[in-house]
């Protein structure tokens, strides 16, 4: 609702799919089945598309409608699964009374089953001849405008699941930050590492500097912490004979936040025994370049306009060194009392920032 009390464009289409609900009803069509028996996904279809396509193999497939097109009798629209998207073509004519009564009723963001064969428009597109459709969720909520899509860094980081949908540039974040722990994980375990798991409530939190989230237990009455750190535990197992653990595991520290700085995050820690940093360091270097060159097939990555080169061995440089060439601070040639004098300045301009965060989140999310 508006301020005058009009239904806004959002309330005006929400209320058409729910129409569109009620009439897929009223159909005998239940909007949200159980279950879609699929023959292909779309990216095995396009994949196997020679094959399928001389043999008129009849597949079937499901995703999401991202577009319809309607011209007379005919009708084009793409679908989009976790695989890939492929456009659909459908005449009135070409399936039957309910299943084209059920067309007219779908929109823009819904989920369909189809099932059809493959073959070329005259302009060369891969498309699957419609011979019998499903719905199999019908969405009340519109997908972002088509053209702009989800530009809203708030809207894009409080509702991932829409992000998915539209920007295509994000499953593959997520795609391929699952194969890098997975690469991670099958490296370790290759060098006899023993993969572990450490509590995350804690009766006292420890491995870090940081301040806890506080949590109670009823059945003991005593507070816990959620662990802010899993070194200690990891620590232990080595004391007990486990001479190489790791772990990715979940850590948690109430303190400042923003895009990509959360208070919940993931963490992978590894110990080994009768080992030195040195070691550490080489070890490190070879599970990054192995991680890399699964993942891209070379060890140089472009990174915006810079090209990152992951080969060992990478360059070293000490803390004292670095804070001297990044930060133009010869610690060195400081009193103990101005290097004090330098870190409460910027311990300050730190606190300055949080506290610009949190007004800005409170006047944002808070009324």
């Amino acid at each position: 609702m508006t301020g005058s009390g009009e239904i806004s464009d959002a309330g005006r289409e929400r209320n058409e799919r729910i129409r569109k609900l009620e009439a897929l009803r009223e159909l005998g069509i239940n909007p949200y089945p159980y279950r879609f028996q699929r023959t292909h996904g779309v990216g095995e279809a396009i994949e196997n598309e020679e094959s399928l396509a001389a043999a008129e193999t009849r597949i079937a497939i499901a995703g999401r409608v991202m577009s319809i097109r309607k011209h007379g009798h005919t009708s084009f629209g793409n679908l989009k699964d976790d695989t890939g998207s492929i456009q659909f073509y459908l005449r009135d004519d070409g399936v039957d009374e309910l299943d084209f009564k059920v067309f007219k009723l779908i929109d823009v963001g819904d989920i369909i089953g189809l099932w059809g064969i493959l073959f070329r428009t005259r302009t060369g597109e891969l498309t699957i001849r419609v011979s019998k459709l499903v719905i199999l969720s019908k969405s009340l909520r519109p997908l972002p405008e088509k053209f702009h899509g989800l530009q809203d860094k708030e809207i894009r980081y409080r509702q991932r699941y829409v992000d998915l949908i539209v920007n295509d540039e994000v499953t593959e974040v997520f795609r391929m930050r699952s194969k890098i722990i997975e690469t991670a994980r099958q490296f370790l375990i290759s060098h006899g590492f023993i993969e572990v798991e450490t509590p995350i409530l804690q009766p006292m939190y420890g491995g870090a500097l940081a301040r806890p989230f506080v949590t109670h237990h009823n059945a003991l009455g005593v507070d816990l912490y959620l662990r802010i750190a899993d070194e200690l535990y990891l620590k232990r197992l080595v004391v007990g004979g486990l001479e190489r653990v790791f772990e990715f595991s979940k850590d948690f520290r109430n303190e400042g936040m923003d895009r990509s700085h959360n208070p919940e995050f993931t963490v992978m820690e590894i110990y080994v025994a009768y080992k030195d940093y040195k070691w550490m360091m080489e070890f490190t270097e070879e599970m990054i370049e192995k991680v890399v060159l699964d993942l891209h097939g070379t060890t140089k990555i472009l990174f915006g306009d810079k090209t990152i080169d992951f080969s060992r061995p990478f360059k070293r440089i000490t803390m004292i060194d670095a804070i001297k060439e990044y930060a133009g601070i010869d610690v060195d040639s400081l009193s103990d009392k101005k290097v004090t004098v330098r870190a409460r300045d910027t311990m300050e301009q730190e606190r300055i920032a949080v506290d610009k965060l949190k007004e800005y989140l409170k006047e944002k999310f808070v009324e």
